[in-house]
């Protein structure tokens, strides 16, 4: 069935980076949500030559007062009146600022018809246990999650906003219930976690041997915000092996997850977190774009969720959120999460493939041809295959487009409730007034966020 059959008209803006060459950022979900029937319009962040793994890079930032001028463009022509808002990097606190006076316009136009407007936020804030935007971003970020109908950080990314270290599923539950109840986000989904074979998380960190090997340089590259979310994502590994596959001990193999865990969540109306997991195979290579590719497919799947599912006109309310009697695995963004998967599984196997025989190719010329000595020369040639590697390793979504529309084996990537969920107190999230009877809203920073003077009675259970 034709994709457009699936999804009504939709109109979506989507604002985050731009390359020239490759697919990251808009070039990547632009592409990925009109070949399912959205109308997509575009901002771009930045402008760049290529994404930043390639580790050398021409461009410029866009500013907020740009950013805000194409919008008001928009306005003046009344092309304004957007279905959906995607916001990715942002390159300052003022340009998250931007964003959110735009998302809120939109929503305030759209204010008179419940559901009608809803807004995806992916929170490109850092990995690997540290920040790549300027600090000031932060809370400039928390300030606009009250704003937000779903969004998608990674396990650092929760972390930083929810201000609970992630250490297992109880742990992450009790994080995901803080983003529900302290920030009122109705659904949201932590990406690429790590879990071990007894559910503890593994820190974040640089990608391991084990999912940055065969065809990667010795360093893996740097993740860079500029990219939103480079880092390495699930599908099957080749099964072909090669000599060039950095080894790996008996102990790091055995700490080594098997799978990447992507787990979701929809609040129920008490703000309590319904958590389903989806676990996929992880692929030993780095590819670049694919934050951008789950959260553009995740746009269209969900609209489809919401319009096939059984509560009556649940496109009409609020943040398409369903009743509480509805199960975490049969949550439309479950059922969203699960087609999603199941397209980047297929798209990324088929990338890792492709890379690894051009890469063969390359390297077999490359030792043929022979090099200069010294160190000067193994830098050039240590530079040119790393170059070689990246474009290799693109993800050229535009050849993919049956796998988008009708993903394959689906049986695969079946959602799994998570029981944790169902075990985190009731006070996590749970805001308290101070010594003043203030009760901080959990936006901006503590100190000059939003707050509400408690009465006495206001206190009580």
């Amino acid at each position: 069935m034709a994709s457009d059959a699936l999804i009504p008209e939709t109109r979506v803006l989507g604002i985050a980076s731009h390359v020239v060459h490759g697919y990251v950022g808009n070039k990547m979900a632009t592409f990925v949500m009109q070949s399912l029937g959205c109308d997509v319009s575009a901002i771009n962040t930045v402008h760049y030559s290529n994404h930043t793994a390639y580790k050398q890079v021409k461009g410029t930032k866009t500013s907020a007062e740009q950013i805000q001028d194409l919008y008001e463009g928009l306005r003046q022509s009344n092309l304004n009146d957007f279905d959906l808002l995607l916001t990715g990097y942002m390159p300052s606190a003022e340009a998250v600022q931007a964003v959110g006076k735009i998302g809120r316009d939109i929503k305030f136009n759209a204010g008179t018809k419940p559901g009608s407007f809803f807004w995806v936020l992916d929170p490109v804030m850092g990995d690997n246990g540290k920040l790549y935007i300027p600090e000031d971003e932060v809370p400039e970020y928390k300030a606009l999650l009250r704003e937000a109908d779903l969004i998608l950080p990674n396990q650092f990314e929760a972390e930083t906003l929810s201000d609970i270290a992630i250490t297992d599923l109880t742990s992450l539950a009790a994080a995901i219930q803080v983003l529900h109840k302290t920030y009122q986000v109705p659904h949201v989904i932590i990406t690429s976690l790590r879990l071990t074979r007894d559910n503890q998380t593994l820190p974040s960190r640089t990608p391991s041997r084990l999912q940055s090997g065969r065809q990667t340089p010795t360093s893996s590259p740097e993740p860079s915000a500029e990219t939103s979310h480079p880092s390495s994502w699930p599908t099957s590994p080749p099964a072909t092996s090669s000599s060039s596959l950095a080894p790996v001990s008996a102990s790091e193999a055995a700490e080594e997850p098997e799978n990447l865990t992507i787990i979701g969540s929809t609040a129920t109306s008490d703000h309590k977190p319904r958590l389903f997991r989806i676990d996929t195979p992880a692929l030993p290579l780095f590819f670049s774009g694919t934050g951008d590719m789950f959260a553009a497919l995740t746009i269209p799947r969900l609209i489809e969720a919401v319009h096939s599912a059984p509560t009556p006109n649940l496109s009409s309310r609020p943040s398409w959120r369903s009743p509480d009697e509805v199960p975490a695995e049969e949550l439309p963004l479950a059922k969203a999460c699960q087609k999603v998967l199941a397209s980047m599984q297929a798209i990324l196997a088929q990338t890792a493939e492709k890379c690894e025989a051009e890469m063969k190719i390359y390297d077999a010329r490359a030792e043929k041809e022979g090099h200069g000595k010294g160190h000067e020369a193994d830098s050039e040639r240590e530079l040119r295959r790393h170059l070689k590697l990246m474009n290799a390793s693109e993800v050229k979504v535009v050849r993919y487009v049956k796998e988008l529309v009708n993903p394959p084996h689906l049986e695969r990537f079946k959602p799994r409730a998570v029981e944790e969920g169902n075990r985190v107190p009731e006070e996590v999230g749970r805001s308290e007034p101070d010594e003043l009877d203030v009760l901080h809203l959990g936006l901006g920073r503590t100190a000059e966020g939003g707050v509400q003077v408690v009465q006495a009675e206001e206190q009580k259970p």
